[in-house]
């Protein structure tokens, strides 16, 4: 049975903008290195000939549903400029005229649609590979996704290597992120309380809704200072239980979609070349043609993807 891509688009997108020079510009007048960097990549991707494959694009930066629950969610980070702005779009149409079907919202994160489709394929029996660098997403392996796939680094974590990173299960990772808090998306966690120690608390505790109902049972865990994490853990129960909400993914973004909207699309080559060009990366156009010249059924994938990224990177240098 082909495998099903869910792609965490813009982790993805802004690694390339990082990374890559800035040789390639639109007939806009737009550096376009991220555009370059992220339509290699997908065509990597649709070299596997995927049966199913979709992008999950963040819009939500500083609009989320979450900075109603806690204004300050994501506040170190800044709004894109209009450079980085016009990459963002661009990237997501080369996407769509890649035949992939693509996702953003302006209330719901990445992440929040990356969630939501994985149920949708578990509504269907299917597990797909959720495409992402970012381990925090390891709690879709308890939701029905098969594993997190970077296929940048070309590393695959399962269930096995979320506990020996976190040291807890897939399940209780938003638990985890509530009490020892997450700096990328500026959400607090309890003083005091590192990974160690949270980990210890839900090897005991099935979630902080159970340690926190629980806190006076904290003192028989052979914690060091054991008494002084039961205070904290009591005096910070209405922010770890704010956190759990910030951490926790959602599972029901309305994306009016089905699990056929997955399909890869046929495209006509010419027409995604034609944007390439447009985008001021005409030199995939051959892989672009080749790529979309393989059907669902050809499995011609060889070590050429990897071959190429590396090709890739290297310019970076």
């Amino acid at each position: 049975m082909s495998e099903i891509y869910l792609v965490d688009a813009s982790v993805y997108i802004f690694r390339y903008y990082f990374a890559l020079p800035p040789n390639w510009e639109s007939r806009a007048g737009y550096s376009t290195e991220a555009v370059y960097g992220f339509s290699n990549f997908l065509l990597d991707l649709l070299a596997r000939n995927p049966s199913h494959i979709a992008c999950a694009f963040d819009e939500s930066l500083g609009n989320c549903f979450r900075n109603e629950i806690y204004p300050d969610y994501k506040c170190s980070r800044a709004l894109p400029d209009e450079a980085l702005a016009y990459q963002l779009a661009a990237c997501r149409e080369m996407a769509e005229t890649l035949g992939i079907a693509s996702f953003a919202s302006e209330r719901f994160e990445a992440d929040d649609i990356l969630a939501t489709l994985t149920q949708l394929c578990g509504a269907n029996n299917r597990a797909p590979l959720v495409v992402t660098r970012d381990k925090d997403l390891g709690q879709l392996l308890d939701r029905g996704a098969a594993s997190l796939w970077d296929f940048a680094a070309n590393q695959t974590l399962d269930r096995e290597h979320i506990r020996q990173k976190f040291g807890v299960e897939p399940a209780q990772i938003a638990d985890y992120l509530a009490l020892v808090g997450d700096t990328i998306d500026d959400i607090p966690g309890v003083p005091g309380i590192g990974a160690k120690t949270a980990a210890k608390l839900l090897a005991a505790f099935a979630d902080v809704e159970a340690l926190i109902a629980n806190v006076d049972q904290i003192a028989d865990l052979k914690l060091r200072g054991a008494k002084g994490i039961a205070e904290k853990i009591a005096s910070h129960a209405d922010q770890i239980r704010m956190a759990l909400r910030l951490a926790r993914l959602e599972y029901s973004v309305p994306l009016s979609a089905d699990f056929s909207d997955l399909a890869r699309k046929t495209v006509a080559p010419e027409v995604a070349v034609a944007l390439a060009e447009e985008f001021g990366i005409g030199g995939l156009a051959n892989k672009i043609r080749r790529t979309l010249s393989l059907t669902p059924d050809s499995h011609t994938y060889t070590d050429d993807a990897h071959q190429e990224r590396a090709h890739m990177e290297s310019a970076s240098q």
